[in-house]
């Protein structure tokens, strides 16, 4: 007898259907590799074809300079700041060390600051910030002194000499100790700004503004040479005590020795002591 069972899984494996294998996706992964084997390749060559694309660039006419523009020039003028550039229409755009043309065109004493920009495709922009004198300040030789404290500029022949004049400090101790020395220097500024808004003893009134070794500041009246002893702060009240007065002392100042105001809430007029035996 026939084994039923047996012969009926067999027929029934010969049956089943062979499933099929579905082809790989060669031109989607070939397009894969190809783009990542690309990608590789430009990264390792940029350091190599950039150099030599912005020389390309560089002689393209659209990226070399058509035009320099020169705003806030004031002392110096645009053409001296051109100069100092040393820039001129052509050149390539891109072959630029911008903080290199700033620090050329710094080298004049008068330019504090200037920025230099780009402007695309072929234009360059020079921002000028000038120094503004606000005093003289005699370091052995004259020079300029702005309202920041800064000492810019030595004198020379033509320059305006109508400022007022700080003596006292000399140019060994500013380059030493050139903390303390700009904190004298605008402690002097201070007060000379106190001076300017003032009617009846103010910047005409005087002919220079004293640093003195031990601190504190005298000033010294433009008439007769008087010392009016400031010391180190407090300046409104002090002149505020000093101008009560000042129109009676301003007839006799060649009689008075100094002026001390640096004593809170007084005013102490030395009288000079008239000379014996001369005459």
């Amino acid at each position: 007898m026939r084994d039923f069972k047996i012969c009926t899984q067999k027929s029934v494996r010969r049956n089943r259907p062979k499933k099929s294998r579905k082809p790989l996706p060669w031109p989607r992964i070939l397009g894969r590799a190809t783009i990542l084997a690309l990608a590789v390749g430009v990264l390792w060559a940029a350091p190599f074809v950039w150099p030599v694309a912005v020389q390309k660039l560089q002689r393209i006419s659209v990226f070399s300079i058509q035009g320099i523009e020169v705003v806030e020039a004031g002392r110096v003028s645009s053409q001296e700041v051109l100069a100092l550039s040393e820039l001129s229409v052509g050149d390539g755009l891109f072959d630029l060390d911008l903080q290199e043309v700033g620090r050329r065109i710094e080298a004049d004493p008068w330019i504090s600051e200037a920025l230099v920009q780009r402007i695309f495709p072929n234009r360059l922009l020079i921002r000028v910030k000038e120094h503004r004198p606000r005093v003289i300040v005699n370091l052995g030789y004259l020079y300029y002194l702005d309202a920041s404290g800064d000492v810019f500029k030595v004198l020379s022949a033509g320059d305006d000499l109508d400022f007022p004049v700080i003596t006292g400090m000399s140019r060994e101790l500013l380059e030493s100790n050139p903390q303390k020395s700009r904190q004298d220097l605008l402690l002097a500024l201070a007060l000379v700004d106190e001076l300017s808004d003032r009617e009846i003893f103010n910047l005409n009134e005087l002919s220079e503004i004293h640093l003195e070794p031990e601190g504190g500041l005298t000033l010294y009246t433009l008439n007769g040479g008087v010392p009016v002893r400031m010391g180190s702060g407090d300046f409104g009240s002090k002149l505020d005590r000093l101008e009560r007065i000042y129109k009676d002392l301003k007839m006799r100042l060649y009689a008075i020795k100094y002026i001390d105001l640096n004593i809170s809430h007084r005013l102490i007029v030395k009288i000079a002591e008239p000379e014996i035996g001369k005459g």
